[in-house]
């Protein structure tokens, strides 16, 4: 008897059929598992036992999907460093080996979103769409497949371009007391890669919830969260996760590196990495050295900072620039891991609580602070007027100091107070306003020839915002040649020191004439 019209019954045969056929041809199978079991729980670490296979650096995984890296690989037990809430684990519990290290998400699905360094999303938007994983503990590119750094990477800082340049694939520390604008340096710096082809990544290492808000709402604001990942291990999380936040969020730049795009990543900031290392590896037993640091801290850093170049044609020719942030006590630069950073990098930008507390914001202090690399790869313009410029900025500081003893001074040394008093003056920049390369060229030269100097100080702000609005004046052949690199040439000199000129005048007083005898 046929199934009447409708039924379900020939799709039930099928399944069934199917079904049946799956099952006579399954052949069990044997997996070896390797578990072992928690012995001690503490602080962002466990031990665990019954694990002779484990590797180091190799991911073990407790109850409740918590992962953990083996860390410490003794003979009789292993230290564990837990990478998520630990509230629940408990002596006895079963952990497994997974057979592979930590890796993470990597992939232009990332551009815009908000992630912890497991990769998971932390904006509420989804799912994140991965294009591969990558290791987050990986080899610095050889140095054969490195290429000199060569490009600029433009601040729009006037202080950092003119007199601390920043080359494409450069390290260059930012340093200085709590509260001084570090953060804001670097997220000025994020905020000028806008039509730049700069992919971002910023880097939040124990920073607080609200002050990371604050940076995200001010990238999204600014339309620059787009091409823009930012990491987060916020200051209550394990300290597990803090430690392995800066070598995740350099997997992730370098897959965007690799495919030859040119990334700029932010470290915010390696003083509270240093300090999650130095918690674990106290716990773990492992013997303290200076500062109650272990003595591989030096290590963990330049292991990381290393992974930052310019990689060669033959490699895509690809960039990564590091700017890490390292926070100092009482202005001592000396300190341990100030000078491990400051060793370990291609210069510093230091920031001065003296100088912010006096409103002299960037607070650069241009005489502690280096670049050694940046000149060769700043723009010829700049090179034309910077180096005189960096040298009437450090005579005015070392005699502004004597001249506040009262000092007689003469009128030499009378010029040069003033002159740099005028640099100084031109050197302030609002926060998240950043400068065109045209309009920084057009002040930097108008100062190098001293038009600012029969200008009234309390009007040199007034008359340099004039003057950037005026640099659009300037001929676009010679803007053109400018923004292009070119060197500057006398006729462009001259083109610009008119339009300059045209613009300062109203701020210069008039000149009375001398009544006939």
């Amino acid at each position: 008897m046929s199934a009447a019209p409708g039924t379900l019954e020939p799709v039930l045969g099928r399944a069934f059929t199917a079904m049946r056929e799956a099952r006579e041809a399954f052949v069990p199978q044997m997996a070896p598992r390797e578990v072992g079991a928690v012995t001690k729980v503490s602080t962002g670490i466990a031990m665990v036992s019954g694990l002779p296979g484990v590797g180091f650096d190799e991911l073990v995984q407790f109850p409740g999907n918590l992962l953990g890296i083996a860390f410490n690989v003794d003979e009789e037990e292993i230290g564990v460093i837990l990478l998520g809430e630990y509230g629940d684990l408990h002596a006895g519990d079963e952990v497994e080996r997974t057979g592979r290290v930590m890796d993470v998400a990597v992939g232009d699905g990332l551009l815009g979103r908000v992630v912890d360094p497991l990769g998971r999303p932390l904006d509420g938007k989804g799912a994140i769409a991965a294009e591969s994983r990558l290791p987050v503990e990986r080899p610095a590119p050889a140095i054969m497949d490195r290429a000199p750094v060569v490009v600029p990477l433009q601040t729009g800082l006037k202080a950092v371009d003119a007199l601390i340049p920043i080359g494409r694939g450069q390290r260059e520390l930012i340093l200085g007391d709590r509260q001084t604008g570090k953060t804001t340096l670097a997220i000025d710096t994020i905020l000028n890669q806008r039509g730049e082809n700069v992919i971002c990544v910023y880097c939040a290492i124990g920073q607080r919830a609200s002050a990371v808000a604050k940076v995200v709402a001010s990238l999204r604001e600014k339309g620059c969260l787009e091409y823009t990942v930012v990491v987060v291990a916020e200051g209550n999380d394990a300290p597990g996760l803090a430690y392995v936040t800066p070598y995740a969020a350099t997997s992730i730049a370098e897959f965007f590196m690799e495919k030859g795009r040119d990334v700029l990543i932010v470290y915010d900031d390696l003083t509270h990495h240093a300090r999650a290392y130095r918690e674990l590896s106290l716990l773990l037993r492992r013997p303290p050295g200076r500062e109650a640091f272990p003595g591989d801290i030096f290590y963990i850093h330049s292991r990381l900072l290393e992974r930052a170049t310019h990689l060669s044609k033959e490699r895509g020719g690809g960039s990564l620039t590091a700017l890490p942030i390292i926070e100092t006590d009482a202005q001592d630069i000396s300190a341990y891991i100030p000078t491990n950073l400051i060793s370990i990098t291609d210069g510093q930008v230091y920031l001065s609580p003296t100088l912010f507390e006096l409103g002299i914001l960037p607070a650069v202090d241009i005489g502690k602070s280096v670049s050694r690399v940046g000149g060769a790869a700043q723009r010829a313009a700049y090179r034309a007027v910077a180096g005189d410029l960096k040298l009437a900025y450090s005579q005015f500081e070392e005699l502004e100091s004597f001249a506040r003893f009262g000092t007689r001074l003469d009128d030499s040394t009378r010029r040069i107070i003033d002159h740099g008093r005028r640099i100084r003056a031109c050197l302030k920049q609002s926060e998240s306003q950043p400068v065109s390369v045209l309009e920084q060229i057009t002040v930097l030269l108008a100062l190098a020839a001293g038009l600012f100097d029969p200008v009234p100080l309390e009007k040199v702000s007034e008359a340099e915002g004039a003057l950037r609005k005026a640099a659009s004046e300037i001929p676009a052949d010679v803007s053109a040649r400018l923004t292009a690199a070119d060197k500057l040439s006398e006729p462009d000199r001259k083109a610009i020191l008119e339009v300059a000129t045209r613009a300062l005048k109203p701020f210069q007083p008039a000149v009375k004439a001398k009544a006939a005898p």
